[in-house]
């Protein structure tokens, strides 16, 4: 079960610019954008108008999130087995078709570089997959969690470095890019090794890509700008919340009752203690492309979004 599943079962669930020489000589201004399960309800009641009120904030990107109508048939029975607790059943485009969501997105200045998508997807549906991110305008298909039973051992973990390999060069031939999008997971030792750093180490920087969620970073004992730092134009896109107080996982990150522990501690942009301006001006320098405002199913969106919005505005982002 990753956090996603367990979110939805579970049902509750002066400037930088001045400070910071990296940004300042930015070559060309960044773009920010949100992931829609941010706002999941609000798109499966008015896809159209939820994607208008991000774009009046200022969101500029979409990451979109499955499953799709050429998803895994096991991804969609799996969803729809959750549903029932989720307060909204709807994914991907929200009963539009994908023309329908990219008009939509277009009409409002908005595009949408990366589809969350699953293992089952990504390992055995990459043709379909790839022609849905072309026609969207997509360069990256995105994993978004690691599944238990690919992360019990160090082994597991190699495999599943294999595994990214194969996928991410199938994902090559097919004109997209494959990325895995890490959660809290994979950062304690195991038999001397850190898991992330063993299959970063163990993917082909030429078809394997990475987005850092620093908020799960953090809670894992990692350092955001550290992986930055080590593993240059690995990372290409960030999942950007914000955590009230810092707290790590009681254990390696991997159950559920670790991460509800740290739910009530994620916030908006600037209302907490994650040092943003360090991990932002870090990634212009090593080959960050994307910046993903994420608040799974915040209560309240129109403050948090609006907040984490004109935190990232006074960046210098536009």
């Amino acid at each position: 079960m990753d956090r996603r599943d367990f979110l939805t079962q579970a049902g509750a669930l002066a400037l930088l610019l001045g400070a910071s020489p990296s940004l300042a000589a930015a070559k060309r201004p960044r773009r920010f954008g949100v992931q829609l399960f941010s706002i999941p309800k609000m798109l499966e009641q008015d896809y159209a108008k939820a994607i208008g009120f991000l774009a009046k904030l200022g969101y500029r990107e979409v990451e979109t999130f499955g499953p799709y109508t050429f998803s895994d048939a096991r991804n969609v029975e799996s969803w729809k087995r959750v549903t029932p607790s989720l307060g909204f059943s709807g994914s991907g485009f929200f009963g539009k078709t994908l023309e329908e969501a990219r008009a939509i997105l277009k009409a409002n200045g908005m595009t949408a570089p990366s589809m969350h998508t699953d293992l089952y997807t990504v390992q055995d549906h990459m043709g379909p997959l790839a022609e849905a991110a072309h026609k969207l305008g997509a360069t990256y298909v995105t994993l978004p969690s690691l599944p238990a039973e690919h992360r019990k051992s160090l082994d597991d973990y190699k495999r599943s470095a294999d595994l990214f390999n194969a996928v991410g060069a199938e994902a090559t031939k097919h004109g997209v890019r494959f990325a895995y999008h890490n959660h809290g997971y994979g950062f304690k030792p195991i038999d001397g090794q850190v898991p992330l750093d063993v299959m970063l180490d163990a993917t082909d920087p030429a078809h394997v890509f990475f987005e850092l969620d620093i908020y799960w970073t953090v809670a894992g004992g990692g350092d955001p700008v550290d992986y930055l730092t080590r593993y240059k134009n690995r990372y290409k896109m960030l999942h950007l919340k914000d955590m009230t107080q810092i707290h790590h996982f009681d254990g390696d990150g991997g159950t559920p009752d670790q991460w509800i522990k740290l739910f009530p501690y994620m916030t908006y942009l600037g209302n907490g203690a994650i040092d943003l301006k360090a991990i932002l001006a870090k990634a212009e320098e090593t080959g960050v492309e994307h910046y993903f405002v994420e608040q799974d199913t915040v209560a309240d969106p129109d403050t948090a979004l609006r907040e984490s919005a004109n935190y990232l505005k006074k960046l210098g982002f536009k």
